[in-house]
């Protein structure tokens, strides 16, 4: 009787054992599985993107950049003088290369935005923003308060030869540059410069007077540019820039800084 009791047991313990071996086997199998479909995907994906970008239809490959100062002034007389608002401006433009002399579908423009816009600054001096600037005033230190970009900027796509570019527009063809500016603002605030009797020069000099040294406004800032194409193909970069204030040669200091940058951002296709 014993015995029989004993087998009896022993048979549920096999059968139980046997049935979390299943268990066990087939939550591996599932695993296995999956894995193997995510693997499959994932592989899909990359092929897809590669054959998507095998050609390179849009890239920018320069970029100029022209760095300077400016101030407002609050009061000035013979002995002082008070700076309300000392600034530093740096203008951009962005070259898109649409690689090619012929205008087609596939190269030529129908929206292009800004997006994503991150600053880092060294210290957090200032009050930094990016702002959208006619190319008719690059190099030059007044703005429209106005064209700052908040979030992102999204740009109207042109192909008329009389276009007015005191706002965000851009020729289809890729013609014109993008053309943006980096403004620190508040830099010094009621700052006064007790020597006058060297002039004041309305420039990057003005920094040096005010005691500001360039490693406590360096700074760099990264935006996404998303093109799409007339074919309704869809594009996008990174661009990184670090702000110029010196170059090895030449600082801010010495009154403005001009930069032409070799670049290498390229735009992969997505969609």
């Amino acid at each position: 009787m014993k015995n029989k009791l004993n087998e009896k047991i022993k048979k549920i313990i096999l059968t139980i054992i046997v049935i979390i071996l299943i268990i066990i086997l087939g939550i591996l199998s599932k695993q296995f599985v999956q894995k193997q479909i995510a693997k499959k995907s994932f592989e899909n994906k990359v092929l897809d993107f590669a054959n998507k970008n095998q050609t390179t239809i849009f890239s920018i490959d320069k970029i100029v950049l022209f760095s300077s100062c400016d101030s407002k002034n609050k009061t000035s007389s013979q002995t002082n003088f008070t700076i309300e608002n000392l600034y530093a401006y740096t203008d951009m433009a962005i070259f898109i290369n649409n690689n090619s002399d012929e205008h087609t579908l596939e190269n030529t423009l129908k929206s292009l935005k800004i997006s994503n816009i991150k600053i880092t600054q060294n210290q957090n001096i200032g009050q930094p923003n990016l702002y959208y600037k006619s190319i008719n005033d690059f190099a030059k230190s007044n703005w429209n308060k106005e064209n700052i970009i908040k979030d992102e900027l999204e740009f109207n796509i042109s192909q008329e030869d009389q276009t007015d570019l005191s706002k965000p527009t851009l020729y289809n063809n890729c013609a014109n540059p993008i053309t943006l500016s980096y403004i620190n603002q508040n830099i010094k605030t009621d700052y006064t410069i007790l020597d006058t009797t060297n002039p004041i020069t309305y420039n990057g000099t003005l920094l040096k007077r005010c005691g500001v040294t360039l490693s406590s406004i360096k700074s760099s800032i990264s935006f996404e540019i998303s093109i799409e194409n007339n074919k309704n193909e869809k594009f996008r970069t990174q661009v990184y820039i670090d702000i110029p204030y010196e170059d090895g040669e030449k600082t801010i200091y010495d009154g403005s800084l001009t930069l032409n940058k070799k670049t290498n951002f390229r735009f992969y296709r997505y969609d």
